[in-house]
């Protein structure tokens, strides 16, 4: 704008100095306003991307996430027990509610027990719940778990952990669809579908004689394998771009 070849010596040095201030500045504010509008862009085609790969909660694309999501759709219908491995924060906990929620008992209640986090002198309390004066400590009657779930889902969570003498009570829970109490004779019957998972090799723990090779036949009628984040490509871009598009409308940070 300022270039004129019929003026010579109109303009100082000190003059130019300042008009590459302004061409710099004036540079910057163009190339922000490209990023923004390649931003804008990348971030509108991720949110439709994002929905095209979302399945319930979950977010993957890779050929192993496809093949998971396949598998959910057909034994969420079926009213069967459901083994999910894979190592720790594979998202075991999020198929076990998708496999509920495509389910026949979605409208029932979805209970989780982590056997892992609970002292084994109260795991069995826990899940089968426990009448008034039982134990030291039992000052009223007390459902479990299982009871909880009933008409729904019980989600087993990190079933390796659980002590061998409960694997002989919860493998009768499984085939008699009854439980009893700690400190009642009576039995009660349970109406529930239990998905499991484990982040332990459960074949070689049955061959070391740390878990029921019955009570393994018993969880594992349909296995679902889920893969680590490591092994799935560009899923680890999507979850950690949907992760900052969530906390920034969480946050209200750009």
């Amino acid at each position: 704008y300022v270039g004129n070849d019929t003026i010579k010596d109109l303009f100082r040095p000190e003059q130019l100095e300042t008009l590459e201030v302004f061409a710099s500045q004036a540079a910057l504010f163009i190339r922000t306003a490209q990023l923004m509008n390649e931003l804008k862009s990348e971030s509108e085609q991720l949110a439709n991307r994002l929905e095209s790969v979302k399945f319930g909660s979950i977010i993957g694309a890779c050929p192993q996430m496809i093949e998971v999501y396949k598998r959910v759709d057909k034994v969420a219908g079926a009213d069967i027990t459901v083994l999910v491995t894979g190592e720790t924060g594979t998202g075991k906990e999020l198929i076990a509610h998708e496999i509920h929620n495509r389910s026949g008992r979605a409208t029932g209640p979805l209970v989780t027990v982590n056997c892992g986090a609970i002292p084994e002198n109260l795991i069995e309390s826990e899940l089968f719940g426990h009448v008034k004066g039982a134990f030291t400590g039992a000052v009223a009657n007390q459902m479990g778990k299982f009871e909880a779930a009933n008409k729904g889902t019980i989600f087993l969570d990190e079933i390796g952990e659980l002590p061998m003498p409960l694997q002989v009570k919860l493998l009768r829970v499984l085939q008699e669809k009854q439980i009893q109490r700690v400190g009642e004779t009576k039995t009660r019957p349970v109406d529930i579908r239990v998905v499991a998972a484990t982040n332990r090799d459960l074949e070689a723990e049955v061959k070391s004689g740390n878990f029921r090779e019955d009570l393994y036949f018993r969880l594992n009628v349909v296995n679902i394998e889920l893969p680590p984040l490591r092994e799935r490509g560009d899923d680890v871009l999507l979850i950690a771009r949907y992760l900052i598009q969530r906390y920034s409308e969480e946050y209200n940070r750009p």
